[in-house]
């Protein structure tokens, strides 16, 4: 009994078939409800109790090496079935590429153009103290300016925010640096501010800042002159008057954008001009807060909204736009 089902062991290893007539044939064979192994499993009860073990634990053997071979048959079986249904001379399915946020686009294109003229960029965390945030950036906790730039606030006594916008990346820097220094400062910041077409809680910057020996406003509506010619292929601009609490002059630059257009016409609210960022001389009292002495060194610095920046360029209407990871139109952007 022990030698048929070594015989049998054989054929069902050396068994191969792709037919499902056959390998179903193969199947009642062994385990059908007249096959081999109920035989087995019958005989068992009439063999000796001493010849039980080794016979049962043969019979397992044979059982498993079927089960297994009716398996291997099966996945072979179904394989060919789906080779035979494909055509592999089909191309292969286009893989879906993805593209730059609008967002990272412009923030590039901003970097590289001041890149060109010697600005590095420097980063620093989004959740902020409230030294680096207002006080050394001549804000301190009484002054109403903070008004403007009401945060989220994590934890009180000592203040710890996020950060309203990414000048203190440069307060940060002139602390751990010795003039000259020629540094942008790119990055994410928030605001408590209601949500709607034109402005949200969250939103991207980009702060310039340049410490010097002489360095005057000149320089500074040079700098700007530059940069709105490389960015916007435009190089009338204006600087209006305004006030910063970190810089002394201050003014707010205006591009002059047109009237070609309906969409002129609208976003500049039928004057031409456009407003793209504020700038202004750093103020000395800042200076003195880091420790840099503000009768042998001066600078500027700038900042502006990445958003606005590519709302004006791609004339995009809601500023939501950006946070709704909406698929159409991030698709528009694959080519640039």
């Amino acid at each position: 009994m022990l030698k048929k089902i070594d015989d049998l062991l054989l054929e069902v290893q050396n068994f191969q078939s792709s037919a499902k007539d056959e390998i179903e044939q193969f199947r009642l064979k062994f385990n059908g409800k007249k096959g081999i192994m109920n035989d087995f499993y019958d005989a068992l009860k009439q063999i000796p109790n001493e010849q039980k073990k080794d016979f049962g634990q043969k019979i397992n053997i044979l059982r498993n090496t079927v089960n297994e071979k009716l398996e291997e048959l099966k996945t072979s079986s179904e394989s060919k079935i789906i080779l035979e249904k494909e055509d592999l001379t089909r191309p292969a399915f286009p893989l879906e590429l993805g593209s730059r946020h609008p967002i990272n686009l412009v923030k590039n294109k901003i970097i590289d153009i001041f890149k060109s003229i010697g600005f590095a960029v420097a980063d620093g965390p989004e959740i902020e103290d409230d030294w680096h945030n207002f006080t050394a950036l001549n804000l301190p906790e009484y002054h109403p300016a903070r008004d403007m730039q009401d945060t989220f606030f994590i934890e009180q006594n000592p203040d710890v925010l996020l950060r309203t916008h990414t000048s203190s990346v440069q307060i940060r820097h002139m602390e751990n640096n010795e003039p000259p220094m020629r540094i942008l400062s790119p990055g994410r910041v928030f605001r408590n501010e209601a949500v709607s077409s034109r402005s949200h809680c969250i939103f991207h910057q980009i702060e310039g800042l340049y410490i010097d020996e002489n360095v005057s406003f000149a320089d500074l509506k040079q700098t700007i002159q530059f940069f709105t010619t490389e960015l916007f292929g435009k190089s009338k601009i204006r600087m209006r008057p305004s006030y910063f609490p970190f810089t002394e002059p201050s003014a707010e630059v205006d591009v002059y954008w047109g009237l070609n257009s309906e969409t002129d016409y609208r976003i500049t609210k039928g004057t031409g001009w456009l407003e793209i960022m504020g700038c202004g001389m750093v103020d000395p009292a800042v200076l003195k807060n880091v420790n840099i002495d503000p009768d042998k060194f001066s600078g500027y610095a700038f900042g502006m909204g990445i958003e606005r920046i590519v709302m004006l360029l791609y004339q995009m209407s809601d500023i939501r736009m950006f946070f709704e990871n909406d698929i159409r139109m991030l698709e528009q952007f694959k080519t640039l």
